[in-house]
């Protein structure tokens, strides 16, 4: 397939770029920066600015998804909506955050009095986000969850998914970035869920 991934040089993208061309896809690479994006099989880097619609549309165009993996403080959902509904792009998958997970019916991670003041506002940005997509009527997104901890780490494979509940294992709620890759590569393969967000975690 040929994927486009915006924010291809952060902690989450520069994963999800390895392992889509360790699986044989082309792999368009777009951030500020393409220098900092890493030489790998199949993966073309390119600059661009997801604060730029027409622009980034320009560069989605022909693509079979594209992915969102930039900070949510730091875009613009109209902005990247509209890029991805103006190249017509098939499928538009976004990193989310854990934040907007129910750790309660009806009540989210991030409103729940513990959760820390440092990551409130990109947790709060990422619930708005998720809520645009929801009320979209037609776009074809993905919003994938990470669990609570977010890391570097191994790929291993081997990690559970769920739906819009925080998932808790024997070492809290974690998830490293490696496995969150797989989890992403294998929805764009064989898509489970779209129009809606999922989870995955220990």
């Amino acid at each position: 397939m040929k994927i486009a991934i915006v924010g291809a040089s952060g902690q989450a993208g520069s994963r999800i770029t390895a392992e889509l061309s360790a699986r044989g896809h082309s792999v368009t690479a777009i951030a500020r920066d393409p220098g900092r994006i890493a030489p790998l099989p199949h993966v073309v880097p390119v600059a661009g600015d997801a604060a730029d619609a027409a622009a980034l549309a320009a560069l989605l165009k022909g693509h079979d998804a594209a992915v969102s993996a930039i900070h949510f403080t730091a875009s613009d959902p109209e902005k990247l909506i509209a890029a991805v509904e103006e190249a017509g792009v098939p499928r538009y998958l976004v990193v989310g955050g854990a934040g907007s997970l129910e750790v309660a019916p009806g009540r989210v991670l991030v409103e729940t009095p513990e959760f820390p003041a440092a990551y409130k506002a990109e947790a709060t940005a990422g619930l708005a986000f998720l809520r645009r997509l929801q009320a979209h009527p037609t776009l074809p997104w993905t919003f994938l969850s990470p669990s609570a901890m977010f890391i570097p780490g191994e790929r291993t494979g081997r990690f559970r998914l769920g739906l819009d509940q925080l998932l808790v294992g024997e070492g809290g709620s974690r998830i490293s970035f490696e496995d969150y890759a797989v989890a992403l590569a294998d929805e764009i393969e064989r898509p489970q869920h779209i129009r809606r967000r999922f989870t995955v975690g220990y």
